[in-house]
């Protein structure tokens, strides 16, 4: 054998024992034959999906996929950590990336107190950094279980007595990262909420849009996506941080970059749930760390990525998977900035951030500002994770200025 020959199969070797300890680490939910599936890994893509929740609630009617998009299909009152608001989980009909209608859910906060302000009761929609691939991730489930770091922003919008909605931004099958299909899933949720008898609320009500880190990626394609797909809604502004909304830059910052590689590897696998023509790159390893991570949250992503970081060309045989041609389809159709939003944007991002570097920000910028949108670019001092944390004050504060008028100046600013 080559020494090319040697060093790739050494390689292989390396990437399977690192998946095969990766499953054991973390605990991997038991399989009918779990050894087996580790050596001859199944390549059938249901088996990567994520484990559908047991509760009868979470299925739509017969006929949905006939209603119009954002109608409520199901309303229940849910639990959680709300002395201020009443919650209610909502089950809504939505569209996927590709057109196709689905069902998606959204969690309702609805303050106790009348609201006393000019006009209607404003709604916001917290749009949480989902980040993750099992079901039991999405923000509804953990909202009910009070475990979600979320919880804080969420009660300092209450506070300000907005009601707020949050939608499971990531669909059925939990495809992280799938842009298109999470702004569908945004707009859909405010129509739910606004086009339905809630308290305090009705059509007219201003809505703002608020996401960080995961949650931009969904938040910037709902602002671009706005004016077509849901041109009646009163949409204020959008607040975006911290977004990995061009993956060609966000790869080489996070691939086998410790904790970041697992969350990378992870917006892999989700795109390749709602884009399954990826899944042909895949070689057995690459399958073998799909059925692994079928059912993470990000906690565990980062656990894996900080104690085995695995590159994404470990888990295909292709030299260069960013150049083969239906990546790029994929990922071009998954970024932002081909259409000006109807609404002003305020874009932050940290400077610091190695993670998704703050050129993803400049670059968004730059695209929507040349199709003539109102952006104001505002760096801050920090990593992502500590811009992570001023995002609750941002929210907290910046949210009254957007419903103003007042936070993004006319045209575009970059500060």
């Amino acid at each position: 054998m080559s020494r090319c020959g040697i060093v790739t199969t050494i390689r292989t070797i390396r990437t399977w024992i690192l998946v095969a300890l990766a499953a054991a680490l973390l605990a991997v939910p038991a399989h009918a034959n779990p050894a087996a599936d580790l050596l001859e890994p199944p390549r059938d893509p249901a088996k990567i999906m994520p484990t559908p929740p047991a509760d009868a609630f979470y299925v739509p009617p017969p006929g949905f996929e006939a209603k119009a998009p954002g109608t409520l299909l199901a309303v229940r009152t849910t639990g959680g950590i709300w002395p201020t608001a009443r919650a209610l989980e909502l089950l809504l009909r939505s569209t996927d990336a590709h057109d196709r209608p689905i069902p998606a859910v959204a969690t309702l906060l609805l303050p106790n107190a009348p609201w006393t302000g000019p006009g209607t009761r404003p709604l916001v929609s917290y749009n949480h950094p989902i980040s993750s691939l099992g079901s039991d991730c999405a923000p509804s489930v953990e909202l009910k279980q009070s475990r979600t770091n979320g919880i804080l922003p969420i009660q300092l919008l209450l506070t300000k007595n907005y009601a707020v909605v949050v939608p499971d931004h990531q669909g059925p099958r939990q495809a992280y990262a799938a842009g298109r299909l999470g702004g569908h899933i945004i707009l859909d949720a405010v129509r739910a909420v606004l086009h339905t008898p809630m308290p305090g609320l009705d059509p007219a009500s201003p809505v703002v849009m608020t996401g960080y880190s995961g949650g931009a990626i969904a938040t910037s394609w709902a602002a671009q996506l706005a004016a077509t797909y849901a041109p009646e809604l009163t949409i204020t502004a959008a607040l975006i941080g911290g977004g990995p909304t061009d993956y060609r830059l966000v790869v080489p910052a996070m691939n086998g970059r410790n904790a970041a590689s697992g969350v990378l590897l992870a917006a892999a696998l989700g795109l390749a749930r709602e884009y399954p023509e990826l899944l042909s790159l895949l070689n057995d390893n690459g399958w073998r760390l799909a059925q692994l991570f079928k059912d993470m949250c990000v906690e565990s992503e980062s656990n894996l990525g900080a104690l085995l970081p695995i590159r994404v060309e470990q888990l295909t045989n292709v030299p260069d998977p960013l150049s083969v041609p239906i990546v790029r389809q994929v990922l071009a159709e998954n970024r932002p900035g081909a259409t000006a939003p109807r609404m002003p944007i305020f874009l932050y991002h940290g400077r610091q951030d190695i993670w998704i570097p703050y050129a993803s920000s400049e670059v968004l910028y730059r695209d929507w500002c040349a199709h003539g949108a109102r952006v104001r670019l505002q760096p801050l001092p920090g990593e992502h994770f500590i811009v992570g944390v001023t995002e609750v004050l941002i929210d907290h504060f910046w949210v009254e200025d957007a419903l103003a008028g007042t936070l993004v100046p006319q045209g575009c600013n970059h500060n």
